[in-house]
Formats: C-alpha cells, sequence, structure tokens
C-alpha cells in the first residue's frame, strides 16, 4: 500500500510517499481502507515541530478520515466488515496510525459509524473537531450530558472563532440542540461561515 511519511520536522517539502505491507488489525482494532484523510492544525504542527512530542523515528501524518473497515481484529463483531465509519484520533500514540495512508489500523472505538447519505469528505471532517465541539457543549455544570434536540433550548452560547473547525461544529451541535448562539470572527468572510453554521 501507498503511505505518506516523514522523518524529520519541517514544511509539506518532508513529506514523501512510500510503499509498505497492508497492516494486520490486532484484538480490539479495525482495519479501514481510507477514503478521505482528513488534516487538522495539530497534524502539520506536529510536522512543523511547533508541538512537542516523543521521539521522531517516522511518521505518518492525520489524526482524522473516513473509509470502510476491510478486517476486525478479535473481539470485534465480525458483522462491522464493510460499515462505512469516520475516524478519529488514528495518530494518537501511534506513530504508523495515521490516515495519510491507503489502510489504517486503530482502535475500534475510533471508528465511528458513518450514515448513508453521508459523505466521506463530511466524515473525515468531523473527527477531533466535532469531538471537541460536544465536549465543550457538555461539561458545564447543570449543563446535559449528551445532546439532542432541546437539551440546550433557552441557553445561550458563545463560540469564539466561529469559522474554525472547532467553532463551527459547536455553532452546528449547539443550534441542533436549541441554544442561541453568539460567534466571534474576525472578518466578514468568516462571519459569512459562522451565520450559514447557525450563530
Amino acid at each position: 500500500m501507498k503511505a505518506i511519511v516523514y522523518t524529520q520536522r519541517g514544511g509539506t517539502d518532508v513529506l514523501r510517499v512510500v510503499e509498505r505491507p497492508i497492516p494486520e488489525p490486532a484484538p480490539g482494532e479495525v482495519r479501514v481502507r481510507v477514503r478521505v484523510s482528513g488534516v487538522n492544525p495539530t497534524d502539520w504542527k506536529v510536522r512543523q515541530g511547533l508541538t512537542a512530542i516523543g521521539e521522531m523515528g517516522e511518521q505518518v501524518p492525520n489524526q482524522d478520515g473516513s473509509g470502510v473497515i476491510e478486517a476486525v481484529g478479535e473481539g470485534v463483531d465480525p458483522a462491522r466488515v464493510g460499515e462505512r465509519v469516520w475516524l478519529w484520533l488514528a495518530a494518537h500514540d501511534r506513530p504508523h496510525g495515521g490516515t495519510a495512508q491507503e489502510y489504517v489500523v486503530l482502535p475500534e472505538r475510533h471508528a465511528v459509524t458513518l450514515p448513508e447519505g453521508a459523505s466521506y469528505e463530511l466524515g473525515a471532517a468531523l473527527g477531533v473537531p466535532a469531538l471537541t465541539a460536544h465536549r465543550c457543549l457538555t461539561v458545564a455544570d447543570g449543563g446535559p450530558t449528551r445532546l439532542a434536540p432541546g437539551a440546550l433550548a433557552g441557553c445561550a452560547v458563545l463560540v469564539a472563532g466561529g469559522a474554525g473547525a472547532v467553532g463551527n461544529a459547536t455553532i452546528q451541535l449547539a443550534r441542533w440542540a436549541g441554544a442561541t448562539v453568539v460567534t466571534t470572527v474576525s472578518g466578514p468572510r468568516k462571519a459569512a461561515l459562522a451565520k450559514a453554521a447557525g450563530a
């Protein structure tokens, strides 16, 4: 299979394509044929050396993505084979686990069902930003622990940076849960993005 890797810090010029064997899932893992790989700020910040990580070694970038489960490890329901999924934190503590490769192996819980009708592009955009947005809306004292329609009815939510990935997802989730949403942005183009999301 083809994989994108880097072995030193830097810009996109340090990325290279290599051939590797297709990985096999260990117990509790799934192997996903990646359809779309998502790039988050943490991905390029780590590559550029702006975020501290352990030993360098060879890294496969990109935490999030989407695809289809092609194999499962021991302890995983075989009925998941063929399931469309979105992926999150694929490379966390796994230097060869990023989604910038044709196949990725990761813990089963990091492969979430992607509903029919949802594009692979949408799935790859969810990942860490959507999980962070959900967490922001469910940790306040007295607030809901789960989001559902009406869970935030009567609440006002302030979203800093409503045009970014996390902010945009927060706006959409908060509106879906019934909140009134106010946001901050740095210009008219970003204001249009936040408004389109529901602010």
